[in-house]
């Protein structure tokens, strides 16, 4: 390249790079109202904010291109420091033709290279805690029920990593929440470890209402491979109805024996039991323990309410009958198929399946009630609809008050089965209902003494930000954080006016709850939804938490998947990472603890770190 042109071109980047800076500044001076409502501390970032949302109104593909070409920054890194990174990218173009640089007012820039990304790392530290020693991301735990009245698995989890203990609203009570926190503060004292708490409000989600049940019928099923051999026999208590003992721990479950039977059980015993189904089985009792006893089946038993149980001897003679007593009511799924019809109705009535004539063609649709009344008066016909995580999907065709019916056009081949609360999804609907309920204000309440931050679910707009606040200063909490979960389309599509109305009282982070956004988005948009979010987080100065779904398949069955580990790792650009609750869900605090620890060396937000590689050694031994 002839140096005339390298100088021409040089002048068009130049012109190129003081336009966008001057967007920049004119959406600044267009917001200032917004900026100056901001809390004198944060001032910085929601301008440092407003500058990269005026770049990103711009698709500057070419113009990175260009810039890279000759060595120089692309702006492909510039969220926590944007005009200073523009600013710098300018004198090095002047420079490069022997010009001097334009004039730049001192406080033009509101942060540089180094105060952007430690404002970042100060606001992470106020709202999350102190940066762990072992890693920079902090580990967040949904404390299962267990947490109250097992100290040895809070104290497991926080020797494991745990940085923040979250208690999730829609589940259990507050003397369950207070004794979950009694038992870390004790755990804290005895490691002398900190660990900070934060209450998840439950929000007016919508979900789907009860199913009507079928009968009153209990299933045992033992545990098979794929060829449909029977690996571990299935174990029932049987135990007295009068007087019950407590199951153990490998037992599936229990029936409860009316009558005197179980005094005269010994080992060796048979115990027939007529099945739902009207056939009898023949279970032989291993043992006796208290007048109750434990007893293996390889075949599934569907055992029904008052179902007649005998019991005879070893050598064949009878010796004593009962029945079986109280059996919870069994209630099977509604299953849906494409091009079926399911109705939402209003009211809190149990739900059915679809009404078949004797030729099996439906006479009346599947119905199951919607928790959350005002979906009725914003639901419009040729909207969406998914439910249960999206597995199950289909497109509003007529609407009443009170009365939604449903075209079914996602499910599977063979059909998909919809339970009870499962959640409800409108990512078309403008749904104009407040994100705090009656219940999560009473929650707020009861938890507040407790907690360290507040994540407020089904935020649609600033508004549901300023009621939390509200609330906080009547409660005198105005320390605490506040965690903004952006889970609907609506939430993603405001994320910088929600920004910019929770920086008026900070501390304040945002959760991204994966698992909600993807049906809400599509899960096709997830991955670069949640990369839109990281960057304008990271332009506000504002720490994100990744949530939903990591690890998930270690915390329920102690062995992770390939993917799920890849997305741990990616994670890791986060400044904290939550996980849920399972049975091994202190292995995978370890395990995640581990992973992000690792790739700290390797990734800061979207810049790799170039730390030394051993395998980069060509001449090692590669026994």
């Amino acid at each position: 390249m002839d140096r005339p042109f390298t100088q021409r071109k040089i002048r068009q980047l130049i012109k190129s790079v003081t336009l966008l800076r001057h967007n920049c500044l004119a959406f600044e001076s267009k917001h200032a109202a917004e900026v100056a409502a901001v809390a004198a501390g944060h001032r910085r970032s929601a301008r440092n904010l407003l500058h990269y949302l005026a770049l990103r109104q711009h698709d500057i593909r070419g113009l990175q291109e260009d810039l890279s070409s000759l060595g120089l920054s692309s702006l492909g890194r510039l969220e926590a420091h944007t005009l200073a990174t523009m600013n710098a990218v300018l004198k090095t173009l002047h420079q490069l033709i022997d010009q001097p640089p334009p004039e730049i007012g001192k406080d033009e820039a509101p942060v540089d290279f180094v105060s952007g990304p430690k404002l970042l790392r100060e606001h992470t530290e106020r709202l999350l805690g102190p940066t762990p020693v072992k890693q920079v991301v902090r580990v967040m735990v949904t404390m299962p029920t267990e947490a109250a009245h097992d100290p040895n698995l809070v104290r497991d989890l926080l020797c494991a990593g745990m940085n923040i203990m979250r208690i999730n609203c829609a589940h259990d009570g507050p003397e369950t929440w207070a004794a979950m926190v009694a038992n870390l503060r004790a755990a804290e004292q005895v490691l002398g470890k900190s660990c900070r708490v934060i209450a998840d409000l439950s929000g007016p989600k919508l979900r789907t209402g009860g199913i009507a049940p079928l009968d009153r019928v209990v299933k045992f099923k033992p545990r098979r491979a794929c060829d449909g051999t029977v690996l571990t026999p299935v174990r029932i208590w049987l135990t007295p109805a009068d007087a019950p003992a407590k199951a153990p721990d490998c037992a599936a479950g229990q029936l409860l024996i009316r009558g005197d039977l179980l005094a005269h059980a010994q080992p060796g015993c048979t115990v027939e039991i007529e099945e739902y189904r009207g056939r009898k089985r023949y279970l032989t009792i291993p043992e006796n323990v208290d007048g109750s006893c434990c007893v293996e089946s390889d075949r599934t038993l569907y055992v029904g309410e008052s179902a007649t149980v005998t019991l005879w001897d070893k050598e064949g003679r009878h010796v004593a009958q009962g029945r079986v007593g109280s059996v919870p009511p069994a209630v099977e799924p509604l299953l849906l198929r494409c091009g079926e019809s399911l109705i939402l109705t209003r009211w809190a009535e149990p739900g059915y399946p679809a009404q078949l004539d004797p030729d099996g063609q439906i006479l009346e649709p599947a119905r199951i009630s919607c928790s959350l009344e005002a979906a009725f008066k914003s639901v419009k016909c040729g909207e969406q609809v998914w439910m249960d995580d999206g597995k199950i999907g289909g497109v509003v065709r007529t609407v009443s008050e009170n009365e939604i019916a449903i075209e079914i056009t996602y499910a599977q081949p063979t059909g998909s089965k919809l339970r009870a609360k499962k959640g409800i999804n409108l990512p078309d609907t403008a749904l104009n209902i407040p994100a705090m309920s009656h219940k999560d204000f009473s929650d707020l309440d009861a938890v507040f003494p407790l907690i360290d931050m507040v994540a407020l679910s089904f935020v649609h707009r600033p508004e549901d930000i300023y009621a939390l606040e509200s609330r906080l200063d009547d409660l005198d909490g105005q320390h605490l954080g506040v965690v903004i979960k952006i889970e609907n389309r609506a939430a993603f599509e405001r994320l910088p006016e929600l920004l910019l109305a929770a920086l008026r009282s900070p501390p304040v982070g945002v959760m991204v709850a994966r698992g909600d956004l993807a049906v809400e988005v599509g899960f096709d948009r997830l991955a670069e939804v949640q990369e839109q979010i990281l960057w304008l987080c990271e332009a506000a100065h504002v720490p994100v938490i990744w949530a939903t779904q990591v690890l998930e398949e270690l915390a329920k069955t102690g062995r992770p998947s390939r993917s799920e580990v890849t997305d741990a790792a990616m994670s890791g650009r986060a400044e904290c990472v939550m996980l849920n609750k399972g049975p091994f869900i202190v292995d995978a605090t370890t395990f995640l603890v581990g992973v992000i620890g690792t790739m700290d060396d390797h990734q800061s937000k979207k810049s790799s770190m170039l730390r030394r590689l051993h395998v980069s050694k060509m001449d090692q031994d590669c026994r």
